[in-house]
């Protein structure tokens, strides 16, 4: 417990104090978002804002997790070892924010709001998600099985390897493009991603002190779910410090950097925790404002151009009937800590199913 509150407090620090010294830098340099000309007119005021603070949110995130391991003993400095399982979820938000970051000044080279294609998008989630698939069967003992919240292991069966990976990169690539889509307004995306990765900190260390309801995630295994734990709890840190400065109205923008990064976390932390299916609940606005571009899309290609939504992600839906940004953002919000609160829950009475709690 005292290394997963000192991961989340150094990345808390480290976003608050260092944002702001990012912020003027990138203002100085001249990487500031750009809108997208058929989006909500009240939006056009936010050109110029700094983006790309997703480096500052890994970078923090980072920070934390590596500062959790540190011990003073001896009358010195002692750096406990890093589980395989911790270096590759961080791994993961640092790959996706690379293909984030080149997404990000692509637009700001070409002065537009379209970047990256989805295709080139889509390839480079793919690269990551059958790497994060092959290092995770290969260094950290998992099994190919997907799970609903680990304790159901034995009714699953185990998946082919190939299999396995596929549904991976489907995985890394729903989850990142989830927080993607979400992030259109002020601290939507930041603000929500703290409430899920709050969940899977806490999801990790039950997991962790529980080894006998979780045999094939023991905390002696090489799965490392302690370590699970202090990632997710750094990322939760993290994006609370950067929301301080990401809340409306914001002076930096997470951008795809940040976006694809904090998505691909979520996955990769299902992964490990095995709940791969209750992210779909306590990722839930995710998930809606992915369907609702999903929806959009087949409406408006298969139905004669008709439109589902005034414009997707839903988010926007309501902006352009009306709803104040803020609005929006604290409606969202309350939304987002219902469904992961819920995914909580449902993890909770599992565990009480399988016999836990005394």
């Amino acid at each position: 417990m005292q290394s997963i509150l000192l991961a989340t407090v150094i990345a808390l620090i480290v976003g608050l104090v260092l944002t702001p010294w990012v912020i003027d830098l990138f203002r100085a340099r001249g990487i500031g978002e750009l809108i997208r000309e058929d989006g909500p007119a009240t939006h056009f005021v936010k050109h110029g804002t700094p983006t790309m603070g997703g480096l500052i949110l890994i970078a923090a995130a980072t920070l934390g997790y590596l500062g959790a391991h540190l011990r003073i003993a001896d009358g010195g400095i002692r750096f406990q070892s890093l589980a395989p399982s911790g270096m590759l979820i961080l791994g993961v938000a640092w790959a996706l924010g690379v293909i984030g970051a080149i997404d990000d000044l692509a637009k700001i080279r070409r002065t537009r709001s379209l970047g990256l294609s989805k295709r080139a998008k889509f390839i480079g989630q793919a690269i990551v998600g059958f790497a994060l698939a092959y290092a995770a069967l290969e260094w950290t003992g998992l099994t190919s099985r997907i799970s609903w919240t680990g304790t159901d292991l034995g009714f699953l069966p185990t998946l082919p390897k190939i299999v396995f990976a596929l549904f991976v990169v489907l995985l890394i690539a729903g989850t990142s493009n989830g927080v993607n889509f979400a992030d259109g307004v002020d601290g939507l995306a930041s603000g929500s991603a703290a409430m899920c990765f709050f969940v899977f900190t806490i999801i990790g260390f039950w997991e962790f002190r529980n080894p006998e309801f979780y045999p094939q995630l023991s905390p002696v295994s090489p799965s490392g779910l302690l370590d699970v734990a202090i990632a997710s709890a750094s990322l939760l840190g993290a994006c609370i410090g950067f929301l301080w400065w990401n809340a409306a109205p914001a002076r930096i923008i997470m951008g795809d950097t940040g976006a694809l990064a904090l998505g691909g976390a979520l996955g990769a932390l299902a992964l490990f925790t095995r709940t791969q299916l209750l992210l779909i609940v306590v990722g839930g606005l995710f998930v809606i404002e992915g369907l609702s571009v999903i929806l959009q899309i087949i409406a408006y290609r298969g139905f004669g151009e008709r439109r589902i939504f005034a414009m997707a992600p839903l988010h926007h839906h309501f902006e352009l009937r009306g709803w104040a940004e803020f609005t929006v953002i604290v409606r969202f919000w309350l939304v987002a800590a219902l469904t992961a609160g819920l995914g909580l829950a449902l993890f909770y009475m599992d565990f009480l199913a399988s016999g836990g709690g005394g």
